[in-house]
């Protein structure tokens, strides 16, 4: 028999990151396969406890939906600043940290003269995620 995926091991994988209108967010096409403890939370618990009894070639789609992967989106993280407080040169799609007591990255979505528009929701959030993944090397 196969060796299986025990949580505690370390799963690399092929994976593909699909939205619900199938638009790709991330993949490792390409790339080198991605590695992770399998049950650990260094990635999404659905993704991480997905691959346990899987094998060596074997496929699966996982669907994580908002509460299980980046939340859903919140309006309230959607703020309007004074544009003198941007730094020079910012544009929209700009990415902004704040190293306050709740740290957070912040997308400018809009400049104008007196007020720009920040979102400091996560890209993905509020998104139903489905990531085809393929487990190729295990230990």
């Amino acid at each position: 028999m196969e060796q299986q995926v025990n949580a505690g091991d370390n799963v690399a994988i092929h994976y593909v990151g699909r939205l619900e209108d199938e638009t790709v967010f991330d993949s490792t096409e390409g790339r080198d396969p991605f590695r992770f403890e399998a049950g650990s939370k260094e990635v999404l618990p659905v993704v991480s406890g997905g691959v346990i009894g899987m094998q060596v070639g074997e496929q699966r789609t996982l669907e994580v939906p908002p509460a299980e992967g980046y939340g859903e989106h919140d309006p309230a993280l959607i703020i309007e600043i004074p544009t003198e407080r941007l730094p020079d040169g910012t544009g929209v799609g700009d990415m902004l940290k704040d190293d306050g007591p709740a740290p957070r990255t912040w997308v400018v979505k809009s400049v104008a003269d007196e007020t720009s528009t920040l979102d400091g929701n996560h890209p993905l959030a509020g998104h139903t995620l489905r990531f085809d993944i393929e487990v190729v090397d295990i230990g």
